[in-house]
């Protein structure tokens, strides 16, 4: 397989923008990443466009990519629709990866965009509610203690919240364990200058925010948003001649949940598994990470499935400090989902765009000195007793 490498990045701010259309978003980003790389829109050989829910929120349910990318020109460039809910931008990625290293095109550019924004609150709500198994959801609601009528909040924070009493039980977490994942999200938002919310907070404050799905409260849960996220990926030869330089893609590794086995181990372990073995590396080795924290303890639960530290260990490990910005290994330097956002099908690909900018030395305020090794781990729906879809990326620079 040939090696891949990450030539240009590109990403919107993300927010409320009532104004400002999917393909605005989808273009500004990849017009920013084909600058960065030096390139033009007829270099691309392939297009991946990862978008989650364009159907249920603008009505565009088909040609997503093609009609959101139109005012680009893309001269017939093959586009590959891509939605695997929150984990469409990394599963686009995957797809790009696997294009250019089997030698099918030199360019491809992978695109996540996302507008979830809507007059109607409920539209965004039960637009998410479609990650889950449309025929288990009253189900999965009864399991969760979740309501069964009109949703007046998400049913996945309905879920994290059972996740993190779970967790708190086996590990000896605490609230205010999960209020200092989002201390520290906010914090690490305030360094990164597209990010959502860029306001510093405390654990007094989280904790007294609205509570969403006991013990989650607002700040401890990731908010809806708009914006887009676009990577331009090269093959070695075609970066070596004409002089693009970028942090290579050592493994994409996707898997899906396993719903019938609950004793499988999770999704995002088994996905890690296959990229530490594909990458040649191992979680010793990884300098910098972005992970999926779509809740504040999911933070903590992902520490252990990917490995970082042992079982039990995620308070530990965050208490430490070691995953806070200026730590040997800051954990969502970019504000993660909590802060930077969560337009779903845009996170996958802001958060390679974060582990780029860290291994090229270029990420300001954010910036993890001597960064080699980047992960970044997103994933995506539920299925069962885990997530459906979980996409793990291994980069070096």
């Amino acid at each position: 397989m040939r090696k891949v490498i990450v030539g240009g990045v590109g990403m919107t701010p993300f927010g409320r923008f009532l104004e400002t259309s999917l393909g605005d978003l989808a273009c500004d980003a990849t017009r920013q990443a084909l600058g960065d790389a030096g390139l033009e829109v007829g270099d691309i050989g392939l297009v991946a466009f990862g978008n989650a829910a364009a159907g249920l929120l603008n009505r565009q349910e088909c040609i997503r990519g093609q009609t959101a990318l139109r005012g680009l020109a893309l001269q017939g460039a093959p586009v590959i629709n891509v939605e695997n809910a929150c984990a469409s931008g990394s599963t686009a990625v995957n797809l790009a990866h696997m294009a250019i290293g089997a030698g099918q095109c030199d360019v491809a550019i992978a695109v996540g965009a996302e507008k979830m924004y809507n007059e109607d609150r409920l539209v965004p709500l039960r637009a998410l509610e479609a990650a889950a198994d449309a025929e288990e959801l009253d189900a999965l609601k009864r399991r969760i203690g979740a309501p069964l009528d009109e949703p007046t909040g998400s049913v996945f924070m309905d879920l994290y919240s059972s996740v993190a009493k779970g967790y708190m039980a086996r590990s000896g977490a605490t609230v205010e364990d999960f209020a200092a994942v989002s201390v520290k999200s906010r914090a690490s938002g305030t360094r990164h200058d597209r990010a959502q919310f860029r306001a510093t907070t405390d654990v007094d404050a989280v904790l007294a925010s609205r509570m969403i799905a006991d013990p989650l409260t607002l700040m401890m849960c990731s908010p809806i948003g708009d914006g887009a996220a676009a990577l331009v990926l090269v093959s070695e030869d075609f970066a070596r001649r004409r002089g693009i330089r970028g942090p290579e893609i050592k493994a994409s590794a996707l898997a899906s949940g396993m719903p019938s086995d609950p004793e499988a181990p999770p999704v995002a372990t088994r996905a890690a598994a296959l990229a530490y073995e594909t990458a040649g590396l191992g979680p010793e080795d990884v300098d910098v990470v972005e992970l999926h924290d779509a809740a504040a303890p999911a933070e903590l639960v992902l520490y252990e499935e990917l490995q970082l530290c042992e079982p039990g260990g995620g308070p530990d490990l965050l208490r430490s400090g070691r995953t806070s910005p200026g730590g040997d290994m800051p954990v969502n330097a970019g504000g993660g989902l909590l802060s930077r956002g969560h337009p779903v099908g845009a996170s996958g690909c802001a958060q390679l765009v974060e582990l780029t900018e860290q291994l090229r030395g270029t990420a300001g305020p954010r910036q993890r000195e001597g960064a080699r090794v980047a992960l970044a781990e997103n994933a995506g729906g539920w299925l069962g007793h885990d997530a459906a879809a979980t996409v793990v990326t291994v980069l070096v620079a």
